[in-house]
């Protein structure tokens, strides 16, 4: 696999931000706020984390990724494509009726996803599943990803997973909660409040590593430091701004489940651009 420089990955999650835009506009529907606040953890993870093959989907070799919130979706057809899964030109069918690309990840449809998601909270019992197969299966080089969301652990079937993943100590399971605060209703804190997140996943048994989400170089250590830890399923809190890269939706709970229209589309893709011009800046 290519190995990119930081400034290359960042480059890259920018781009990637400026298509889950014009995909949303063009769809007229669907979730800008996390999408555009994971671009930097897909970005990772395509580009450097994850073996996979775009070539090869169903590779028996590769690493899994489960998306676990999979309203989010835009965002990783966005990496996907970038990546070579197919042609960036099919990102515009997003929604679309007969589309490979659904508001929902469906397994069936698009080679590269491993599950069809839909149902919150659903993602981890899948990844501890899987982890426990590739164990009893011995296949010790490979490891399993899943991304979730923060509101989705107001779920009780994600502490049932936590719990069996801790029981088997499932070190190849890596776990990246999307703590962004908001989900569709308000803040997390307003609506069932999370507290000490940290403290709960240590407290179900899982090494817990805490990091900036939306800096790509954390990541990528985060997630080497936990194919390295011994018994413990591993817990990366990546703490992101919804919205991330567009002034006006950072932040913003109402931006969770809804698209730009056109004139909010020129005002973010604006943004975008200029965002490239400081990064490229930033690395002279």
């Amino acid at each position: 696999m290519t190995k990119y420089t930081i400034e290359a990955l960042e480059l890259k999650a920018n781009e990637i931000r400026v298509d889950i835009i014009r995909m949303l506009e063009e769809a007229g529907s669907g979730h800008s706020a996390g999408p555009l606040g994971l671009a930097d953890i897909f970005t990772a993870l395509y580009f450097d984390i994850l073996k996979h093959n775009p070539a090869k989907p169903n590779w028996d070799q590769r690493d899994i990724l489960l998306l676990s919130n999979g309203h989010c979706v835009p965002v990783r057809y966005a990496a996907m494509a970038h990546a070579g899964y197919f042609e960036r030109k099919e990102l515009m069918t997003l929604r679309k009726f007969g589309s490979r690309l659904q508001g929902h990840p469906e397994r069936i449809r698009l080679p590269g996803l491993e599950t069809t998601s839909g149902p919150l909270g659903c993602g981890l019992s899948q990844a501890a599943g899987m982890a426990l197969a590739l164990r009893m299966n011995k296949e010790q080089f490979r490891w399993v990803y899943v991304v979730m969301s923060d509101g989705e652990q107001d779920e009780g079937n994600i502490w049932e997973a936590a719990m069996l993943a801790s029981k088997y100590k499932l070190n190849n399971i890596i776990a990246i909660t999307d703590r962004n605060n908001i989900q569709i209703d308000g803040p997390t804190e307003v609506v069932m409040p999370l507290d000490d997140l940290r403290a709960k996943w240590e407290a179900f048994g899982w090494h817990v590593i805490e990091i900036d989400g939306n800096n790509i170089e954390a990541i990528i250590d985060a997630c080497a430091m936990g194919r390295a830890i011994v018994e413990k399923p591993i817990m990366i809190i990546a703490h992101t701004v919804p919205g991330k890269g567009v002034d006006f939706m950072e932040y913003d709970f109402h931006w969770h489940g809804a698209p730009p229209n056109h004139e909010e589309a020129i005002k973010a893709l604006h943004e975008l651009r200029t965002l490239q011009g400081r990064i490229r800046s930033e690395h002279e």
